[in-house]
């Protein structure tokens, strides 16, 4: 998962591989550590909207899988404060 983060939005791009485990039900996270904080994305099949605390960005995707998993979709939007944009990041030979 690669994470792009902005003044008010944030854009993750997913491998095929993160795809499959996002329609399989599994929820996906990464995070970036520093010694007193740190930030968190979590992306999760279960859950609606976005949704944050203080170090962790929650993005429930559960009404947008299967346009995610459509092939003709780049990816889903979702607003919020901040947007997030989750997309899929395929190799040109992937997408064919």
């Amino acid at each position: 998962m690669k994470i792009r983060w902005t003044d008010k939005r944030v854009r993750v791009r997913l491998d095929d591989l993160e795809v499959q485990s996002l329609l399989g039900g599994q929820r996906l996270e990464t995070a970036l550590k520093w010694p007193g904080g740190g930030w968190r994305v979590v992306l999760d099949p279960q859950e609606t909207g976005v949704n944050g605390d203080r170090q962790t960005l929650w993005v429930g995707l559960s009404g947008e899988l299967a346009r995610l998993a459509d092939p003709q979709t780049e990816g889903v939007y979702l607003d919020g404060s901040p947007r997030v944009d989750v997309e899929k990041d395929y190799l040109a030979a992937q997408v064919q």
